[in-house]
Order: C-alpha cells, then structure tokens, then sequence
C-alpha cells in the first residue's frame, strides 16, 4: 500500500504541475515558521491551512492523508505525554513518587509546554506532508541537482529510494504466500515465519543489488545517473498564493507568541 501511496499519489494530486521550486519553498518556510513561534497557535494555523492546501488544492482523499498523519502524530502524544510528566513547574495538579530518584508530576506549566510542543509537531507535519504527498521524488532529485548537492549523494539517494520499493514489493509477496500457507497461525509458528520474511528479504535485496551493479557496468555507468524529473517554470498565481501564505503565517506566528492553553 506505501509503495502506491507514497510515488502514486505524487504523480497524481492537483499540485502535480506547480513548480517544485514552490512546493519546497512553502514547505520548508512552514518548518521555519513553526521553530520560530513560541505560542501554540500559529503552527496549528500552518496546519490548518496546508492540510486544506493538500485536501482542496493537491485534491488527496482525507483517509490517505488522516492514515499518513495519524501514524507520526501517535508516537508525539506518547512524547508529549512523557514531557508532561517529567518537565515538573510550580503550580501542581498532580504529583507522584514512585522511586527515590523519579518524580512524576502534572502541573499549568508542564501541560503548556507539552501542548506547544506537540502543535508544533503538528504543523512540521503538515509541511512534511505537503511536500512529500505533492511532489514526486524525481522531481526533487532534480532540484538537488540545480543546489549543487554532490553527485554520489543524488546516485545515492536514487538508488535508496528504488531499493526501499522493491524491498516493500518482496515482503508483500512473501508475506501474502506466508498468511496463505498459515504461517502466522500461532505464536512459535509467527517468530518462525517472521525469520524467513527477513531472511527472504536480505536475500533478495543482496541479490537486487548485484543485479544493479551489472546494469550499471553492462550501461558504462560513469559516476552520475541520468534524471527523468521535470523542471517547471514559477507561475504568478502559485507565487503569489506563496507569498500570501507566508504573510498570513508570519502575522499569526507574531500574533501568538507567548499564547499559552492555561
């Protein structure tokens, strides 16, 4: 499923054609944006506003993008949850001992501080979101390129990227032939299955590798691969849609600095 989710859904949402350039730009000023605030609303703003970018303007099914939100958004609850605990502040609503060198407390400031920190996980989110689920790799591996990133970084990079899906496609494979042969039918018989998933899995992409290096030799590989992604032009509307949204989220980030929940 990740492996259509995360190219598919790229080559086909609403913002396949606006500039990479801009993309990149919104969603990295977002990160900035939500670093700098030191008040809780202006990253829920930024993630208000880019999730309806994703939603309405990049046209992507609220279940597709609530299943790739939740999952991150679980393991920050579970962070904040323990910074809530650990941070300790003045004003006490609940308190706990349960060793010597470990006091558990719930108090105003540590409920702020948790609650500032995960909104601001929320909007990095988003702008990570934005970027990920509107613009295809290739397209970013071209951008790296016009930056000047070294060249063994992109092939790299390419080469990662290519092994993570066919990775995803064996494990599928060897994973639905396992469930149908009963392989998960009990708990010995799970860790058993569960060894030979890894095992076919390190198998073969051993073997993707060496079939890749002789492509490469077979194909006079001479230290840089060729890039298929598009370089489009800076239009006006999407700029100036750019530029209204970094305007709206630096007078929100001014706005709230200092708002706290209690």
């Amino acid at each position: 499923m990740f492996e259509e989710l995360l190219e598919d859904v790229a080559q086909r949402n609403g913002l396949r054609e606006t500039s990479t350039w801009l993309k990149l730009a919104a969603g990295l000023s977002a990160i900035v944006l939500c670093l700098l605030s030191t008040g809780y609303a202006a990253p829920l703003f930024i993630a208000l506003l880019l999730s309806a970018a994703v939603l309405v303007l990049a046209r992507i099914d609220l279940r597709t993008y609530a299943e790739f939100f939740l999952v991150p958004l679980w393991f920050a609850l579970m962070s904040v949850a323990v910074i809530v605990l650990i941070s300790g502040g003045e004003h006490v609503f609940w308190s706990w001992d349960p060793l010597p060198f470990l006091s558990l407390s719930i108090t105003r400031e540590s409920i702020n501080y948790g609650f500032f920190v995960l909104c601001r996980v929320i909007g990095g989110m988003s702008a990570l979101l934005f970027i990920a689920l509107t613009t295809p790799m290739t397209d970013l591996f071209v951008v790296m390129r016009k930056v000047r990133v070294p060249d063994f970084v992109i092939d790299l990079a390419m080469i990662i990227y290519r092994t993570i899906f066919f990775l995803l496609d064996q494990v599928r494979q060897v994973y639905h032939a396992q469930v149908m042969r009963l392989g998960y039918s009990g708990w010995k018989e799970s860790v058993h299955t569960f060894s030979m998933l890894c095992g076919s899995a390190f198998i073969a992409s051993w073997d993707a590798g060496d079939d890749l290096v002789r492509a490469m030799d077979a194909r006079c590989y001479d230290g840089k691969f060729a890039l298929l992604g598009e370089n489009r032009p800076v239009e006006l509307r999407p700029l100036c849609a750019l530029a209204l949204f970094l305007v709206a989220a630096s007078v929100a980030v001014v706005a709230s600095q200092g708002m706290t929940l209690l």
